[in-house]
């Protein structure tokens, strides 16, 4: 990062007077003097007027329509990790997991607080998902799937299901057991077609194109705040 913009963002000085400080031999980049241009690199100390500056990365918090397959992981050694797919300048990472086979909405971040305010089990928020089944569904299928359907050595949660067309429902889950819709479907005899993520609780995928990412909004964010009862520490 250019030493200007560093200590732009660090709230020191605006990237023009940085300029001027610069010149004036006000800023050093481990202990030596700071010239227009340099950069800044991670690990770096960086001094203006003899005060260390203290530079923290801004928050962010991502909304991906994740294709189908994409890992989520972090680990860079494996192909086609969300990491290297999403190509953040910060480090990011993701908040839960979509498994490779299916596609939508996941958010990513580089605040670690939030990621256990969101994925915490008892509260209980809701993740909402169209899934297209090969076999026509039944309203008995409707009603197995809503009531709890036995996988992993227990019963999952009731849960809102609705049919949408002779082959697509819409569920909205509570909870996030590995694989659970699959595992539902599977348990009562349907193949999965594609399962697509929609919604994390507030947040929607809407017109989000697959493959594509966008910077939740100040509304978006400030209801997730909301519901999550938190404050980014920054």
């Amino acid at each position: 990062m250019r030493i200007n913009k560093f200590l732009s963002e660090a709230g020191i000085v605006s990237r023009r007077g940085a300029d001027k400080w610069i010149e004036d031999g006000r800023i050093t980049i481990n202990g030596k003097q700071a010239e227009l241009g340099s950069k800044v690199e991670p690990g770096d100390v960086v001094h203006a007027d003899g005060k260390a500056v203290k530079h923290e990365e801004p928050y962010v918090y991502i909304a991906l329509n994740k294709p189908v397959g994409i890992t989520s992981t972090t680990e860079r050694h494996i192909n086609g990790n969300i990491v290297d797919f999403v190509n953040h300048p910060l480090r990011i990472f993701h908040i839960g997991r979509l498994d490779k086979d299916s596609y939508g909405l996941i958010l990513l971040t580089n605040d670690g607080d939030i990621v256990n305010e969101i994925l915490r089990a008892e509260n209980e928020h809701e993740k909402e998902y169209i899934v297209k089944v090969e076999q026509p569904v039944t309203q008995a299928f409707i009603k197995e799937m809503s009531e709890g359907v036995e996988i992993l050595d227990t019963k999952t949660l009731p849960c809102k299901v609705e049919q949408l067309s002779s082959h697509t429902f819409k569920i909205t889950l509570t909870q996030g057991l590995n694989r659970q819709i699959r595992r539902m479907c599977a348990a009562l005899g349907y193949d999965i077609i594609s399962l697509q993520r929609v919604r994390i609780m507030n947040i929607s995928i809407n017109n989000l194109s697959i493959g594509q990412w966008r910077d939740l909004t100040k509304k978006e964010l400030d209801e997730l705040f909301e519901m999550l009862n938190y404050t980014p520490k920054r």
